[in-house]
């Protein structure tokens, strides 16, 4: 069968002109909706959703704070709190002084007695005094000071444990002499966190358990 195209390219053109104007007018329309659907819902979020929710954390910091106001002394809790939080920085600076006393024990020669010692950490300063059969044993001790070094877990590099060490008073007596130490040690030698060694040069001859008091 043969069909005949009745219309003019005019009346076409037209068709397909309202065809396509009525397509863009439905994706328009369509559009336009979404974006008001959108638009409602975004408002909704912001209007309902958001001040809902910061009504209820505004309720939730009224009543901690309420609760924390009656708590008796907060103020002495605070601070106790945050004392002991420093606890463990501080003990960890704190000096290691039962060192000491070996450190003594290494150092003085066993011929010397010691009737004096004392240790300021703050300025890092040590001073010993006693007795000795002669004047040699007390430079021997001076020596021995000067000549220590020290080497710790974390470095094997030897440090000078003392330093500035100066006989700052010496006299005999019948016995033999009496004499004061005095010097500088490196902090780090009372450090909680290093494991020290003490390297004692042998001329020292510290073999006794005790140094302070009694004879030889």
């Amino acid at each position: 069968m043969v069909q005949f195209n009745l219309l003019p390219n005019v009346k076409l053109e037209y068709v397909k002109t309202q065809r396509t104007k009525r397509m863009l007018t439905l994706i328009s329309t369509l559009v336009s909706i979404a974006g008001v659907v959108l638009l409602v819902l975004s408002f909704a979020t912001v209007d309902v959703v958001q001040k809902k929710s910061l009504h209820d954390l505004n309720n939730d910091i009224s009543r901690y704070s309420t609760q924390l106001k009656n708590v008796n002394d907060l103020d002495k809790i605070l601070t106790v709190q945050n004392q002991l939080s420093t606890l463990t920085g501080l003990h960890n600076q704190k000096p290691v002084a039962s060192r000491l006393f070996t450190y003594i024990s290494q150092l003085t020669p066993a011929q010397a007695n010691l009737s004096q010692l004392s240790i300021d950490f703050s300025a890092n300063t040590m001073t010993v005094g006693g007795a000795a059969p002669t004047l040699d044993t007390v430079s021997t001790y001076t020596d021995t000071l000067k000549a220590t070094t020290y080497k710790t877990d974390a470095s094997s590099a030897n440090v000078h444990a003392f330093t500035n060490v100066v006989l700052s008073s010496f006299g005999r007596t019948d016995s033999g002499a009496t004499f004061t130490v005095t010097c500088s040690f490196d902090p780090a030698i009372f450090n909680t966190q290093n494991k020290v060694t003490l390297t004692v040069p042998s001329t020292a001859g510290a073999d006794q358990s005790s140094v302070f008091g009694g004879s030889n």
